[in-house]
């Protein structure tokens, strides 16, 4: 966890410089507790560090020192807000609080819409590389998505994970909707949208997912 606050202490460096170090500190732990709350099973503080060192891979070569902000910070922000309920509006609650927090930080208004922005994006992971018009909204789109081509021991770990948190729905209910989840992906012409998650991570998220979508429905 002390990797974590000084990673967000460095995420924080220029974007607000005019916060103290003690907001910023602040919030910092506000987003570090709620990333540990008990009944988050997957969408806890490893998958937080996931998200980050994939916007990082993917970052390199392809986004510049605004946008790699942009990344990061809706990395950091985008299950902020997580409650097990199907009702639940999660990416909504999750960008008003990135808006309300950054406004504390005096990040820039600009980037702080941006931010906001790829938060909502993660609501669908429906986004096309024509209408987003940003490639930070790509970067977390994907990085978001590593786990699908994690390794077997894993992805087969987050598929468990996901489970525990639905552990009050009924299997066969269970089994159902989360195939409908999964399926959508493998109908796409691509899970991933930027280069390199494409050539470096689709076919093993594909073979990830098909294997996922028989244990579940056979």
């Amino acid at each position: 966890m002390d990797g974590l606050v000084e990673r967000w202490r460095s995420d924080c460096a220029a974007v607000a410089a005019r916060a103290t170090a003690a907001t910023v500190d602040a919030v910092g732990a506000d987003l570090l507790r709620r990333w540990q709350e008990p009944h988050r099973h997957y969408h806890d503080a490893t998958h937080l560090s996931e998200v980050l060192t994939a916007v990082d891979a993917l970052g390199v070569g392809e986004l510049d020192g605004s946008s790699h902000a942009v990344a990061t910070l809706a990395s950091w922000f985008h299950d902020a807000v997580y409650a097990v309920d199907p009702l639940a509006a999660n990416e909504a609650e999750s960008a008003s609080l990135a808006a309300r927090q950054l406004g504390r930080l005096s990040v820039d208004p600009d980037l702080t819409g941006r931010v906001v922005t790829a938060v909502l994006d993660t609501a669908s992971h429906d986004l096309s590389p024509q209408a987003s018009g940003d490639p930070a909204r790509e970067v977390v789109h994907d990085a978001d998505l590593w786990v699908l081509s994690a390794p077997a021991a894993r992805f087969d770990e987050y598929c468990a994970q996901v489970r525990e948190e639905y552990a009050q729905v009924p299997g066969p209910l269970y089994a159902k909707a989360r195939a409908e989840v999964l399926r959508p992906f493998l109908t796409r012409e691509h899970v991933y949208l930027t280069a390199h998650a494409r050539a470096e991570w689709e076919e093993s998220a594909r073979e990830n997912l098909r294997r996922e979508i028989r244990r579940l429905v056979g």
